[in-house]
């Protein structure tokens, strides 16, 4: 089959960007998105264009790499599917396909395709840790973690960090990518121990970032490739107002303890 593509193409994010129309003939229905784009590369450097750039690794729907815009819906709209496991099969012959990055503050434009996501990182950085003795590794048995717990985070790390829930809400927020990364550790018995200072950090991190704030359009679900759920949004929400409120009685929780008068002091 054969397609015409409207790419964003960009030098960097101190240069304006294009959109610019591309032939790509005899596809076949077997490959992946992203191999039509190797052909449509190897095409242009046959002529002695400059490729496109786009972002890719394992092109297993596992690493989180690849993303970008299709027809202004991000992975392409198809349900737990990344841009890298977008078969050609889904399109049909003829269609006409525009192809843009992550439209986000905090995910600025490298080149074409590709956009800078270490804001995620720096919120992971900012609190995505649990305490761990060291030595030798402790019993598999040693700490009991309910089913429900366990399912829970297993849920949450399924999160590989793409930018899709980013780019599809209308505030450009991160608030199912930072939700999920706070609950894989958050449910556990193990990430009790920070749980507090973990969640008001990343957090403080995220709006440090420029994301933006949720108004439960639930975009950002509707696009996941992994499905995360946007109960999860509820839960840091309910673990931010626990940590604040913490924060917030301690002092007077120490002021009344030092205002407490000593034996020496009590009436006889």
């Amino acid at each position: 089959m054969n397609l015409t593509l409207k790419i964003w193409r960009q030098l960097n994010s101190n240069t304006a960007g294009k959109f610019v129309t591309y032939q790509v003939k005899d596809v076949t229905r077997d490959i992946s998105f992203l191999e039509m784009l190797d052909k449509l590369n190897e095409d242009l450097l046959d002529r002695g264009d400059p490729p496109v750039a786009f972002e890719h690794d394992c092109r297993e729907g596992i690493c989180g790499s690849c993303g970008f815009l299709i027809n202004g819906v991000a992975h392409g709209g198809h349900r737990g599917t990344t841009v890298c496991q977008l078969s050609m099969r889904f399109f049909k012959d003829g269609d006409s396909l525009t192809l843009e990055p992550w439209r986000a503050q905090a995910f600025p434009v490298i080149r074409d395709l590709i956009v800078n996501r270490s804001a995620f990182d720096r919120i992971i950085q900012a609190g995505g840790f649990i305490s761990a003795p060291t030595g030798s590794a402790p019993d598999a048995n040693a700490i009991l973690i309910p089913k429900e717990a366990a399912d829970m985070a297993f849920d949450a790390a399924a999160c590989i960090g793409c930018g899709a829930c980013v780019a599809a809400c209308p505030n450009a927020a991160a608030m199912l990518f930072t939700s999920a990364k706070l609950t894989h550790l958050n449910a556990l018995p193990q990430g009790q121990p920070q749980r507090d200072q973990r969640t008001v950090s990343m957090v403080a991190a995220m709006k440090a970032e420029l994301f933006g704030s949720c108004t439960n359009h639930g975009e950002c679900e509707a696009v996941c490739p992994k499905e995360i759920p946007l109960e999860f949004i509820g839960r840091m929400n309910n673990d931010l107002l626990r940590a604040v409120t913490r924060r917030r009685r301690e002092p007077l929780v120490i002021a009344a303890v030092v205002q407490q008068p000593s034996h020496e002091d009590a009436p006889q």
